[in-house]
């Protein structure tokens, strides 16, 4: 394969132009705030600032998990972060994440409140602080899995995905460099999946709820509209797993948290407390501008 004009990467590379592509207006090569914005603080111990964004849900997941569990003290606020607009660096949120992505998350459970970033950091800290989703006896694999899900996802996700749905042009290499990789994946987990009915074994874990709404979105074609591009009908073992996770009650209910876009009726801008999901009307599911 030979592109139409090759490009020769400069000596010292400048930020001259937008990238192109979903995104782009909201990229930037430096950190920092943009500007002054305070963030709305609720009355729960946790305040999750966020978007439906697979990290996102991941921790939407495990909130709703461990109140099912009935763990009180797991009740938290969710508020939206508008990432489109550029909210992720307002000065708050950027106090909360020096590196202004989704999720973070204040813990005020204690006497000074904790803050917490990187969706990983987030389900480690909440599930050894109640106690749930990683087994002692399979501790090591546990935590193996999760940290594999976070170093592994980016080539999918910010590869794999933005390259075949996002890119402003389809560019041969890039689709089938990472269109291989997230295929090994796919295979990973599949042949993991083929004698357990979680990732660790008997048990949903940790490892699942970090996995699962990148991976099970991704292989019950949700993703990136790429599921026949991907033969993700191949993946059996894995298929199986996605299907029953997304039946789980806390899941449910933890992909509506935040969720901005789609179907009104799977969308809750902000959660409060359980009654939201029963008692949300049109005028609070209508956009917000």
């Amino acid at each position: 394969m030979t592109d139409k004009a090759q490009y020769v990467p400069p000596k010292v590379w400048t930020w001259n132009k937008e990238s192109g592509g979903a995104f782009a207006h909201i990229n930037r090569p430096i950190a920092g705030a943009t500007h002054e914005r305070a963030l709305p603080v609720g009355r729960h111990p946790f305040q999750l600032y966020s978007i439906a964004s697979p990290n996102g849900v991941k921790v939407t997941v495990l909130l709703e998990e461990l109140l099912a569990l009935g763990h009180q003290g797991a009740e938290y606020d969710a508020w939206p972060v508008r990432i489109g607009e550029g909210e992720q660096f307002g000065s708050d949120f950027v106090q909360i994440n020096p590196n202004s992505k989704i999720p973070a998350l204040l813990d005020r459970s204690g006497p000074e409140s904790v803050r917490l970033f990187e969706s990983g950091a987030i389900l480690l800290h909440l599930a050894e602080k109640f106690g749930e989703f990683i087994p002692q006896a399979h501790r090591a694999e546990c935590l193996s899995w999760l940290f594999w899900q976070m170093a592994s996802t980016p080539f999918m996700g910010g590869g794999f995905g933005h390259f075949y749905a996002y890119a402003p042009v389809k560019i041969e290499y890039a689709i089938d460099r990472f269109a291989m990789e997230t295929k090994r994946q796919l295979d990973v987990l599949n042949r993991q999946l083929a004698d357990r009915e979680y990732i660790l074994g008997e048990s949903y874990s940790l490892a699942d709820v970090a996995i699962w709404p990148w991976y099970g979105t991704v292989v019950l074609g949700q993703a990136y509209d790429a599921g026949e591009f991907l033969a993700v009908a191949e993946c059996k073992n894995l298929r199986r797993w996605a299907e029953a996770i997304a039946e789980r009650p806390a899941v449910i209910r933890g992909r509506k948290v935040n969720l901005m876009t789609g179907d009104l009726a799977d969308q809750l801008h902000e959660r409060h407390d359980a009654s939201d999901f029963l008692t949300k009307t049109q005028d609070k599911l209508q956009p917000i501008g």
